[in-house]
């Protein structure tokens, strides 16, 4: 493909240790404001699990000279929200540019200190405990990644239980001091990135983050310790069932950290098997199948440390233990097409880069989602220009040994999730 024009891209760091990144971006009115931390349900203990996903939202319910963050905000014209993940926590505002002061504002005040006081803990423990209701007791298939983690990575590494906790218990456990401690541990301004898209001139993302977050003292980040994941030794096969309306396989392979050769193969991998209707799960099983596939998928879950690839597949109703089966084998027959030589054309492969590369400017062109990917890169060092090249750096030789190594050499876990009473 052609050359394509750099995302202009400015840094600096305060002396705080916040680091600072931004891309002015003069066609648009609006500004965005992303402040990523670098926590998450890694950081929590086996016994008080949810706490990262939990305090993401104690941070909309007052700071230290903010009352009501998002009446604040609403009042400029702005909007905001977040995520929580099993490595970062990302808070992000998106506002007309000529307001962007206020985003800085909000940002750096509930950064200084949160209002620890009041009803904020009680509220926003019931809200959690409702949406972990919502999503794992009440929806089809919801407390399945619970199951699949534990039996992935063994049942006291971080990576074990869903960022939204273990039990609704662990969240309702959560007091004033747990909450005290993990925001003086974990939200530091060297502990951060902030990110700033949208028309917002480099001089002023300069002053306006001096005049606001400059004077927030450095903080000592709690030392991160991680457990070494117990990866099964042999393949591991369970069956759960639940109200689901049809029966659901996934077959779980440990892959590389995030950052090493084998991430991005593992990443390509998982593009070849399930990205679009191109793909090869797509055209040979769900459009070119028998009926058994009503879809497929491959993905990853790519972490800082060991992530998951993931090979899924939603069967046709009714589909009994031995169309499971079959249709566990018809995956991994497919994956492991991509471990011989030969099973992987140079064409294929530049095909998926170019979707890779099209879904990445096409992402970019978003100020907020620029400014997202904008700290994601800076808080592991990169270049967001370098994102696409650095995935082309991924050869037909590096999908074929790590295809060899994921789906022969590693073991798996598969879980099947099938109505109740089947």
């Amino acid at each position: 493909m052609g050359t394509k024009a750099e995302i202009p891209v400015g840094r600096f760091t305060l002396d705080n240790g916040l680091r600072v990144v931004y891309s002015t971006d003069t066609s648009t009115a609006m500004a965005a404001v992303d402040v990523l931390y670098d926590t998450g349900a890694r950081d929590e203990s086996p016994e008080l699990t949810g706490m990262a996903h939990l305090f993401e939202h104690l941070m909309f319910g007052g700071s230290a000279n903010v009352a009501d963050f998002d009446a604040e905000l609403e009042s400029a014209g702005g909007s905001s929200n977040a995520w929580t993940g099993s490595d970062f926590t990302n808070f992000y505002d998106v506002v007309l540019a000529q307001n962007v002061a206020t985003a800085f504002h909000l940002e750096s005040d509930r950064m200084l200190a949160l209002d620890f006081g009041g009803r904020a803990l009680e509220v926003q423990r019931s809200v959690v405990i409702e949406e972990f209701k919502q999503q794992c007791l009440n929806r089809p298939y919801g407390d399945m990644m619970h199951r699949l983690r534990a039996l992935v990575y063994g049942g006291r590494h971080p990576y074990s239980w869903p960022v939204i906790g273990l039990t609704p218990d662990h969240i309702a456990a959560v007091g004033t001091e747990d909450v005290r401690r993990w925001f003086y541990d974990h939200y530091a301004p060297n502990n951060a990135v902030l990110a700033v898209t949208g028309n917002v001139a480099a001089g002023d993302v300069r002053r306006l983050a001096e005049d606001w977050f400059g004077d927030i003292p450095r903080r000592d980040v709690a030392p991160r310790s991680m457990p070494a994941p117990e990866f099964p030794r042999a393949d591991v096969r369970e069956v759960m069932t639940g109200r689901v309306p049809q029966p659901m396989v996934v077959i779980a392979f440990p892959m590389d950290a995030y950052g090493t050769p084998d991430y991005f193969a593992a990443d390509t991998i998982t593009d070849i098997l399930g990205a679009g209707r191109s793909s090869r799960f797509y055209r040979r099983l769900v459009a070119g199948g028998d009926g058994l596939f009503a879809a497929a998928d491959a993905s990853i879950i790519g972490c800082e440390h060991e992530g998951m690839l993931l090979l899924t597949a939603s069967l046709a109703p009714g589909t009994d233990a031995a169309g499971r089966d079959a249709a566990a084998e018809a995956m991994l027959e497919q994956a492991r097409t991509l471990a011989v030589d030969g099973g992987l054309s140079l064409r294929e492969l530049e095909r998926t880069f170019n979707r890779f590369e099209a879904t990445f400017r096409l992402s970019s062109l978003s100020y907020l989602n620029l400014a997202q990917s904008l700290a994601t890169a800076e808080i592991h060092g990169e270049d967001i220009n370098e994102t696409v090249a650095r995935q082309r750096l991924t050869t037909v030789a590096d999908v074929t040994r790590t295809a060899r190594k994921l789906f022969f050499e590693t073991p798996s876990v598969r879980l099947d999730y099938i109505p109740e009473n089947t």
